[in-house]
C-alpha cells in the first residue's frame, strides 16, 4: 500500500476575511439579540439602559453585552441589576457575558459570564 504524503499550504489555516454579506449578517444578528433582550428586561432595567451606551458584539469568542456608564451612580446602579439582566441575557443566549464599562479613567470594567449567575446570587443572597 503506498504511503500518501500531503502538503499543507500555510494560508489554508488561516481565517477568511469575512465577506460584506458576513458582516450584515452578524450585524443583524447583533440588532437582533440587542432588541429581544431589551424587549425583555422591565421597565426599571429600560430606563437604566437608557442612560447608558450600550450594545452586543459578537467579535470576541462569546457574545458579549456591552453596558458603558456615563457617570460612577449609573455604574453602580447597572452592577446592582446585573443579575436580572444577566438571567435574561441567558434565556437568549448560554454563552454570553456582560461587560460594565464606568466613565473612563475611573475604574476597570466589570466582566461576566452569564454561566456564573448562581454565583452572583449567592452572593447577593
Amino acid at each position: 500500500m503506498a504511503r500518501r504524503k500531503y502538503s499543507f499550504n500555510g494560508n489554508e489555516f488561516h481565517p477568511m476575511q469575512p465577506t460584506s454579506a458576513d458582516i450584515i449578517l452578524r450585524q443583524q444578528l447583533e440588532y437582533s439579540i440587542s432588541k429581544y433582550f431589551y424587549e425583555a428586561c422591565d421597565r426599571t432595567i429600560q430606563n437604566l439602559l437608557s442612560t447608558c451606551r450600550w450594545y452586543v458584539t459578537t467579535h470576541a469568542s462569546a457574545m458579549t453585552l456591552v453596558i458603558e456608564c456615563p457617570d460612577q451612580v449609573t455604574n453602580w446602579r447597572v452592577l446592582q441589576k446585573i443579575v436580572p439582566m444577566g438571567t435574561l441575557l441567558n434565556k437568549i443566549v448560554t454563552s454570553a457575558k456582560i461587560r460594565v464599562c464606568p466613565p473612563e479613567g475611573q475604574g476597570v470594567p466589570f466582566e461576566m459570564r452569564v454561566d456564573e449567575l448562581a454565583v452572583y446570587r449567592d452572593m447577593a443572597g
